[in-house]
């Protein structure tokens, strides 16, 4: 019979695979970017976010005496990095990365208020706290998307207008 914990420490795994997906798409982009210092500035930070929530996620693992899934950590972080790649023969790059990001972030808030609802039901007030922690970053970063997409866009186009280097 599987219970509300094993749920949690499924989605927990789930989710720390998931984070290091998330690194596998952003490192490649951050690699790339030229152009556009926000969006540079933005991975930076959000990566550095990223590290720290694989960390409380880990964390929450080891107080529930329960390992990660290496095998989904490194099945979706090769997935990530072959999303990455797509985008880089695309002239409108920083865009798709946009769009792609966006995404994944609504993604990652989805997983993160299931998690924290398992939390709740199972009755682990330290995990929802660092989960909660982590749904904040996601949530602070999609907003930032969400509010610059139309001025990467027109940067991009500004860009391509002008005979310049649009991709990065």
């Amino acid at each position: 019979m599987t219970t509300t914990q094993d749920i949690f420490v499924d989605g927990l795994r789930n989710a720390h695979a998931m984070e290091n997906q998330a690194l596998s798409i952003m490192k490649p982009q951050l690699g790339r970017i030229e152009n556009y210092p926000e969006v540079r500035q933005m991975l930076e930070r959000h990566i550095a976010e990223t590290e720290v929530q694989i960390q409380r996620l880990e964390q929450v693992l080891d107080d529930l005496d329960e390992n990660k899934s290496t095998l989904k950590d490194l099945g979706l972080s090769v997935v990530g990095t072959m999303a990455s790649l797509g985008h880089t023969v695309a002239p409108d790059e920083i865009i798709k990365n946009s769009f792609a990001n966006f995404a994944f972030e609504n993604f990652e808030i989805a997983a993160y208020k299931s998690l924290i609802a398992l939390a709740t039901q199972t009755n682990n007030p330290r995990a929802v706290e660092l989960l909660e922690m982590s749904l904040d970053e996601e949530l602070a970063m999609t907003d930032w998307l969400d509010q610059n997409i139309e001025a990467v866009t027109l940067q991009y186009a500004a860009l391509r207008e002008a005979g310049e280097q649009v991709k990065r």
